[in-house]
C-alpha cells in the first residue's frame, strides 16, 4: 500500500467513525465531522422522498450569517452565492441549502451539501464594518491586475469519485505547469483540512506537475503557523494575502 493509499484509507475510516445520526420522526439528523467557523459540527437533515432522498441544512448556514449581520441582498453577493452553490450542485430554497439524492449517489450528494455549507459560511464570513469586499473578489481582482490567465470555479473528479472544486485554474504554459488556487478566507484548522483532502484526492488524477496555491486571508487576523505548516507538509504552496506579490511571477508565467 502506497503512502497516499494509507492516507486515504485513514481519512475514510475517520469520516466513518466520526459521523453520527439520529432519527426524529420523519427526519434523520446527521452530524458530520466538519467544524463551522464557531467550531460547531455541521448537521444535515435527511428525509425519505418519493424519488429518493431529500437533504438540507434547514437554513442554518444562511440563517447564521444573517443573524450575525452579514447581508446577502446585494446583486454581487447573490451572484456569488449562486455560483458557489452551482459548483457543488446544491440549490437554495427560502434560505435553506438543499440537494436531492438517490441510493446510488447519496454519498456524493451529502458530501457536496456539506462542502457547500463550509464554502458559503467561509466565503461570506466577514466583519461588515471593516471589510469592503469579499476575499474571493480581492483574489480575482488581483489576478486580473497581475495579467494571470485563469478559469474560475473548476471541479475535478478525484480518486474517491467525489467532485473537488478549486477557485481558479491557471493553464499550463511553456514556463510553468498547470496550477490551481484555493482561497481560504477563514484560516482555521478545518479549512486547511478541507483543502488538504481536496488536494490529496485530486493530484493523482491530474498531470504530475500540478501545483496548488492556497491564498490565505491575513487581513483581519494573524494566521496560525500550524495552518501554514499543515498546508506546506502536503506540498501545497501557502500564500499569505499580505505577501501575494511573492507569487505574481510564478502565476503569470
Amino acid at each position: 500500500m502506497s503512502e497516499i493509499d494509507d492516507l486515504m484509507e485513514r481519512y475514510h475510516a475517520w469520516l466513518r467513525d466520526k459521523t453520527a445520526w439520529k432519527t426524529l420522526d420523519k427526519w434523520t439528523v446527521i452530524t458530520a465531522p466538519y467544524l463551522d467557523r464557531h467550531n460547531d459540527y455541521l448537521q444535515v437533515f435527511l428525509k425519505k422522498a418519493e424519488d429518493g432522498y431529500f437533504l438540507t441544512d434547514d437554513g442554518a448556514t444562511i440563517g447564521g450569517l444573517l443573524e450575525e449581520g452579514c447581508r446577502l441582498d446585494s446583486p454581487k453577493r447573490q451572484q456569488l452565492l449562486r455560483m458557489t452553490l452551482a459548483g457543488y450542485g446544491v440549490a437554495e430554497d427560502n434560505g435553506r441549502l438543499t440537494v436531492r439524492a438517490t441510493a446510488d449517489n447519496f454519498a456524493l450528494k451529502k458530501h457536496s451539501l456539506v462542502q457547500a455549507m463550509l464554502a458559503v459560511g467561509d466565503m461570506f464570513f466577514l466583519a461588515e464594518p471593516h471589510v469592503t469586499s469579499l476575499f474571493m473578489e480581492d483574489v480575482r481582482s488581483w489576478l486580473d491586475r497581475s495579467d494571470v490567465r485563469y478559469s474560475e470555479g473548476v471541479s475535478f473528479v478525484g480518486r474517491s469519485g467525489f467532485a473537488r472544486r478549486f477557485d481558479f485554474l491557471i493553464p499550463k504554459s511553456r514556463q510553468a505547469p498547470e496550477r490551481v488556487i484555493k482561497a481560504i478566507n477563514n484560516p482555521v484548522k478545518s479549512a486547511a483540512d478541507s483543502v488538504i483532502m481536496d488536494w490529496l484526492d485530486t493530484r493523482e488524477v491530474r498531470p504530475d506537475q500540478l501545483k496548488l496555491y492556497a491564498f490565505v486571508n491575513d487581513n483581519e487576523r494573524e494566521v496560525s503557523g500550524a495552518v501554514i505548516d499543515a498546508l506546506s507538509n502536503y506540498e501545497i504552496v501557502p500564500v499569505l494575502w499580505s505577501h501575494r506579490g511573492d507569487v505574481r511571477q510564478a502565476l503569470a508565467a
